[in-house]
Protein backbone atom coordinates (compact mmCIF):
# COMPACT_ATOMS: atom_id res chain seq x y z
CA UNK A 1 0.00 0.00 0.00
CA UNK A 2 3.11 2.77 -0.74
CA UNK A 3 1.30 6.32 -1.47
CA UNK A 4 3.36 8.88 -3.40
CA UNK A 5 2.16 12.54 -3.23
CA UNK A 6 3.63 15.43 -4.75
CA UNK A 7 2.42 19.11 -3.95
CA UNK A 8 4.23 21.06 -6.38
CA UNK A 9 4.46 24.92 -6.90
CA UNK A 10 4.08 24.34 -10.64
CA UNK A 11 1.52 23.01 -12.73
CA UNK A 12 1.40 19.45 -13.35
CA UNK A 13 0.09 18.63 -16.68
CA UNK A 14 -1.65 15.12 -17.77
CA UNK A 15 1.75 13.91 -19.35
CA UNK A 16 3.96 15.09 -16.59
CA UNK A 17 1.58 13.17 -14.11
CA UNK A 18 2.35 9.83 -16.20
CA UNK A 19 6.00 10.37 -16.73
CA UNK A 20 6.75 10.90 -12.95
CA UNK A 21 3.89 8.24 -12.71
CA UNK A 22 5.54 5.61 -14.09
CA UNK A 23 9.00 6.55 -12.68
CA UNK A 24 7.67 6.16 -9.14
CA UNK A 25 6.35 2.96 -9.71
CA UNK A 26 9.75 2.04 -10.66
CA UNK A 27 11.55 3.08 -7.76
CA UNK A 28 8.74 2.10 -5.43
CA UNK A 29 10.56 -1.25 -5.63
CA UNK A 30 13.65 0.41 -3.32
CA UNK A 31 11.19 -0.52 -0.46
CA UNK A 32 10.99 -4.67 0.44
CA UNK A 33 7.46 -5.72 -0.61
CA UNK A 34 6.37 -2.69 -2.49
CA UNK A 35 5.78 -2.70 -6.07
CA UNK A 36 3.48 -0.50 -8.76
CA UNK A 37 0.97 -2.66 -8.38
CA UNK A 38 -0.34 -1.10 -5.12
CA UNK A 39 0.56 2.22 -5.49
CA UNK A 40 -1.27 5.20 -5.54
CA UNK A 41 0.02 8.38 -6.75
CA UNK A 42 -1.14 12.00 -6.08
CA UNK A 43 -0.68 15.05 -7.92
CA UNK A 44 -1.45 18.68 -6.21
CA UNK A 45 -0.29 21.42 -8.49
CA UNK A 46 0.36 25.20 -8.22
CA UNK A 47 0.36 24.84 -4.35
CA UNK A 48 1.93 28.42 -2.82
CA UNK A 49 5.01 27.38 -1.44
CA UNK A 50 7.43 29.25 0.34
CA UNK A 51 11.19 27.86 0.89
CA UNK A 52 13.58 29.74 3.17
CA UNK A 53 11.17 32.79 3.34
CA UNK A 54 11.39 32.74 -0.71
CA UNK A 55 8.42 31.82 -3.50
CA UNK A 56 10.41 33.50 -6.38
CA UNK A 57 11.77 29.77 -7.58
CA UNK A 58 9.40 26.30 -7.76
CA UNK A 59 9.42 23.95 -4.93
CA UNK A 60 8.25 20.61 -3.81
CA UNK A 61 7.20 18.64 -0.96
CA UNK A 62 6.63 15.43 -1.70
CA UNK A 63 5.38 12.00 0.93
CA UNK A 64 5.71 8.83 0.87
CA UNK A 65 3.54 6.62 2.96
CA UNK A 66 3.91 2.31 2.95
CA UNK A 67 2.14 0.12 4.49
CA UNK A 68 4.82 -2.03 6.71
CA UNK A 69 4.70 -4.35 9.62
CA UNK A 70 8.20 -3.70 10.41
CA UNK A 71 10.64 -0.97 10.12
CA UNK A 72 11.49 -0.06 6.71
CA UNK A 73 15.22 0.45 6.12
CA UNK A 74 17.19 3.42 5.94
CA UNK A 75 18.62 2.29 2.38
CA UNK A 76 15.50 1.88 1.12
CA UNK A 77 14.54 5.39 1.87
CA UNK A 78 17.55 6.47 0.63
CA UNK A 79 17.00 4.98 -2.80
CA UNK A 80 14.05 6.17 -3.11
CA UNK A 81 15.00 9.97 -2.72
CA UNK A 82 18.21 9.28 -5.26
CA UNK A 83 15.43 8.08 -7.80
CA UNK A 84 12.37 10.66 -7.02
CA UNK A 85 14.66 13.77 -6.55
CA UNK A 86 16.16 13.92 -10.08
CA UNK A 87 12.99 12.61 -11.88
CA UNK A 88 11.01 15.62 -10.29
CA UNK A 89 13.60 18.01 -11.17
CA UNK A 90 13.89 17.11 -14.45
CA UNK A 91 10.17 16.44 -14.92
CA UNK A 92 8.68 19.54 -13.22
CA UNK A 93 11.77 21.98 -13.63
CA UNK A 94 12.24 22.06 -10.10
CA UNK A 95 15.82 22.99 -8.76
CA UNK A 96 16.90 19.92 -6.18
CA UNK A 97 17.68 22.31 -3.35
CA UNK A 98 14.02 22.97 -3.50
CA UNK A 99 12.71 19.49 -3.05
CA UNK A 100 12.06 18.31 0.36
CA UNK A 101 10.63 13.99 0.36
CA UNK A 102 9.14 12.91 3.72
CA UNK A 103 8.82 9.07 4.63
CA UNK A 104 6.59 7.17 6.95
CA UNK A 105 5.71 3.73 7.26
CA UNK A 106 2.23 2.67 8.94
CA UNK A 107 0.90 -1.22 10.38
CA UNK A 108 -2.41 -0.05 10.06
CA UNK A 109 -3.49 0.93 6.65
CA UNK A 110 -7.22 0.11 5.47
CA UNK A 111 -8.28 -0.65 1.86
CA UNK A 112 -11.52 -2.32 0.57
CA UNK A 113 -13.64 -1.97 3.72
CA UNK A 114 -11.03 -3.48 6.36
CA UNK A 115 -7.49 -3.05 7.33
CA UNK A 116 -4.43 -5.50 6.68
Amino acid sequence: MPVIRVNASTPIPRDKQVELKQAFGQAIAAVPGKSEQWLMCQFEENVPTFFAGDDSEPAAYIEVSVFARGEVPTTAWEQLTEQITPVVSRTLGIDPTRIYINYSASANFGWNGMNF
